[in-house]
Parts: C-alpha cells; sequence; structure tokens
C-alpha cells in the first residue's frame, strides 16, 4: 500500500465510528461463523475511554448479535445499517415500520426452491446471502430491486456477496449525522472506518464534514485513506493507547 494512503494516526480527540464484519472481524461464509479476535474487547474498552465515549460502532448487524459477540461491552452503536441505534448504555431506538409481507414471501419463496441461498431476517430488514453461489449474484440483485421498486419507502444495498432490503432513511451516514450531535461526539473531527459499498456513505458523510475515511481493504472507495485488512485495522487502533491491549484471558470467540 502507497504511503500516501495509509491513515494518520488516530486523535484522542476524534470520534472514532467503526464497521465489524470485515472491518473488526474477518469476513466468514456465514455470519455466526466468525472468529472475534481476544484482542477486540480490551482495545475497544480502552479506545472508548481514551475518547471519552466517542466510538460508535456502524454495523450491518443487529445490536443484539453486536452485543453477544462484545460482551460483556456494550458500546454505542447503529445496528442494522441505522434501524436499530443506541448512544450508549441506554435502550435501543429503531426506526418506525417493518417489511412488506409480499415482499418477504416473495423472497422467501425464491430461497425455497434456491438451497445455496440464505435469507437472514433482521429487525425492519432482510439481507439475501450469496456467498455460496456466487454465480447467482446478478439475479438475487434484480430479483431485491425488482420486489422493492413498488415500495418507495424501502430501498436495495449491494454488499459483498450480500443483498439486503431495508428503509430509505436507514443510512451509515445519517446513524454518524445522529452520533455527531450527541454530546459525546460533538465538536470531534470523525473517523469512519469500513470495508464494504454499505459503508461509503459513511465515508461520504464524515469526508463531509472535514473528516477522515478509511477503507479496509480493495476495491473501489471514496474513502481517502485505505488499510489491508482486519489485521492492519488492530494495529492502526492499537497503535492510538498508551499502552496497548493483549489479550490476557479474555476470549470471546464463538
Amino acid at each position: 500500500m502507497e504511503d500516501a494512503l495509509r491513515p494518520p494516526a488516530l486523535d484522542p480527540r476524534a470520534a472514532l465510528f467503526l464497521d465489524f464484519d470485515g472491518t473488526l472481524v474477518p469476513i466468514a461464509p456465514r455470519p455466526d461463523g466468525i472468529e472475534v479476535g481476544a484482542w477486540l474487547v480490551p482495545t475497544l474498552q480502552q479506545l472508548h475511554a481514551l475518547l471519552g465515549g466517542a466510538l460508535a460502532l456502524v454495523s450491518g448487524r443487529p445490536l443484539s448479535e453486536l452485543d453477544a459477540w462484545l460482551a460483556p461491552l456494550r458500546l454505542p452503536a447503529a445496528g442494522v445499517h441505522g434501524v436499530e441505534r443506541r448512544d450508549g448504555d441506554g435502550p435501543t431506538r429503531r426506526l418506525a415500520g417493518g417489511l412488506p409481507d409480499t415482499l418477504i414471501h416473495r423472497v422467501e419463496r425464491l430461497v425455497a426452491r434456491t438451497p445455496d441461498l440464505r435469507l437472514e431476517r433482521k429487525p425492519g430488514a432482510l439481507a439475501l446471502h450469496y456467498r455460496d453461489a456466487p454465480h447467482l449474484g446478478d439475479m438475487c440483485a434484480r430479483m431485491m430491486l425488482a420486489a422493492a421498486r413498488p415500495h418507495a419507502e424501502l430501498t436495495v444495498l449491494l454488499g459483498k456477496c450480500v443483498v439486503e432490503v431495508k428503509p430509505r432513511g436507514a443510512t451509515k451516514a445519517n446513524a454518524v449525522s445522529e452520533f455527531l450531535a450527541h454530546p459525546a461526539f460533538a465538536g470531534r473531527q470523525p473517523v469512519f472506518v469500513g470495508d464494504d459499498a454499505t459503508d461509503e456513505d459513511g465515508f461520504a458523510a464524515v469526508q463531509a464534514v472535514g473528516g477522515i475515511g478509511i477503507k479496509v481493504g480493495d476495491g473501489p472507495s471514496g474513502a481517502q485513506f485505505r488499510l489491508g485488512g482486519p489485521e492492519a485495522v488492530r494495529l492502526w487502533l492499537q497503535a492510538a493507547l498508551p499502552q496497548p491491549a493483549y489479550p490476557v484471558a479474555l476470549e470471546v470467540s464463538r
């Protein structure tokens, strides 16, 4: 990676927004098959303190899953691309509304006759995974776009071997903007780190207000900076700590 693309050191005065899969943990064939490194929880705990609480997860996963993988840590977070939101230890807020039954049944019928596809039901959203059949990606995208087209309140996201349908107002950009209005985050330079096309609006949101976007991995991106993968993210995060967190007895892999 060219030095010009390497991000600057994390400033303790920053507001840090982190994607999860592909950024903090390597992507697995199935969402429940990830390996969470023993370094992650203690490092996030130390960073949360270093940044005065201005650290949030912004993920496509539901908050219940993030909390389970990172227990006992409970961070400010936005889940399901912004459908769910939590400022800290408080209650989870969710955008009103659900998906139409006609859309859900249409996707369910496709999955029932295509064993290599997998349907993931999330709060207020559906994710259609085709990692086991990448040749079906175009078909999945066309079907989901057609199913969502009659519903102006919905939008479709194209990610890494996944197509998701969700409320149009639920975006990582909107989640970041809401966090930046919260006292713990306000007045800080925002830094967004993510790996997928679903993170591009997050990069755009922080860069529009003078912040820093960091793309993890290969592929086109509007982010100014790059990190090679989750291991590079770990090294970059821990370099900001006075005494980097090392795993002792904490093991949160499932």
